[in-house]
């Protein structure tokens, strides 16, 4: 006999997606499966009513094969990797986590900024390699006396900007779908993108992956930036133009980079940045702490028992590029 609730299919998995399953399946019937791709995902979910998923690409193509779905929520703060347009013909609703993982973010990319400014790396590797010299961590610039940019003033943006605020920094930012006068709540300076990118001595990067923002840091604006410079990306790797960094990086446009994502991950073991001295990597963690993950799993639960039920989504995904 079939059920008469709702399912649900779930087809990222990881250490967490247990819980969530259970917390779900007080509502709905689950099936849940670790896709590798979007195929598996339409096995597992051709008569599902709802699909969650992380960052595993859903093309027009797959929308088309799932009759029954009224709701796709998406694990993550971004939306790229859904064909939105495919969903909204189908009169498909897609919801997204815009504002959990906030405060992890921005600590991330703050820890990056401290590790990279300090010189934490050459400090770590010297010591390891039984030299104990401070001298050749020279030169290494206050905070106070150093500038903080920031492109993309949303939630987390204007939460790395009072962070690095309470570190004495100035802080720059550029965001042109800002409200304007929003960057004096944070106590930061509105700059064109040049200007930002000339005076900044951290440039942090908080946009979703867009169209606009693909590969918006490229050679061009890397050439702009100071040679002390360093650079710190905890939103989507396809911002950077990483074939270009990895040149500003060996030919010394910049000093060093901290990169929680990349353009493909995990990375190939023999790509050269990775193995860079003035590089930072983390495996795409910057959302993580046991808080964020509880949070983020009580909102997919309501946000699909909102829309299943003919609600509308507190998590809707909007149609402005910096949000």
């Amino acid at each position: 006999m079939s059920s008469s609730r709702p399912k649900i299919a779930i087809g990222s998995v990881d250490d967490s997606t247990e819980e969530l399953r259970v917390a779900l399946a007080r509502y709905f019937d689950v099936v849940m499966k670790g896709c590798k791709d979007e195929d598996e995902l339409v096995k597992i979910a051709d008569d599902a009513d709802g699909i969650l998923v992380d960052l595993l690409p859903i093309t027009a193509k797959a929308i088309e094969r799932l009759p029954k779905c009224k709701a796709i929520v998406l694990f993550t703060t971004g939306y790229d990797y859904v064909d939105i347009a495919a969903a909204e013909k189908r009169r498909i609703t897609i919801s997204y986590m815009p504002d959990y993982c906030v405060e992890e973010v921005a600590d991330h990319a703050m820890a990056m900024a401290c590790a990279l400014m300090r010189k934490m790396l050459q400090a770590n590797l010297d010591i390891k390699n039984g030299v104990w010299d401070w001298a050749r961590l020279r030169t290494i610039k206050a905070f106070r006396d150093s500038v903080m940019g920031i492109v993309g003033l949303g939630r987390i943006g204007s939460v790395v900007a009072l962070r690095a605020k309470a570190f004495g920094m100035r802080v720059l930012e550029f965001d042109p779908y800002a409200p304007p006068g929003r960057e004096k709540v944070f106590g930061a300076e509105a700059a064109d993108l040049d200007t930002l990118l000339e005076n900044s001595d951290i440039l942090s990067l908080h946009v979703p992956l867009t169209k606009e923002t693909y590969h918006m840091v490229g050679e061009k604006q890397l050439r702009l930036m100071k040679k002390t410079a360093y650079l710190v990306n905890t939103c989507r790797g396809n911002v950077v133009d990483q074939d270009a960094l990895y040149r500003a990086l060996k030919e010394g446009w910049i000093a060093g980079a901290g990169l929680d994502v990349l353009e493909e991950e995990p990375p190939n073991p023999s790509d050269p940045l990775i193995a860079m001295p003035n590089v930072i990597v983390s495996p795409h963690v910057a959302f993580y702490s046991d808080r964020s993950i509880k949070e983020k799993q009580s909102k997919v639960v309501q946000e699909f028992l909102r829309v299943l039920r003919g609600q509308t989504p507190r998590y809707g995904v909007p149609h402005v590029a910096f949000q």
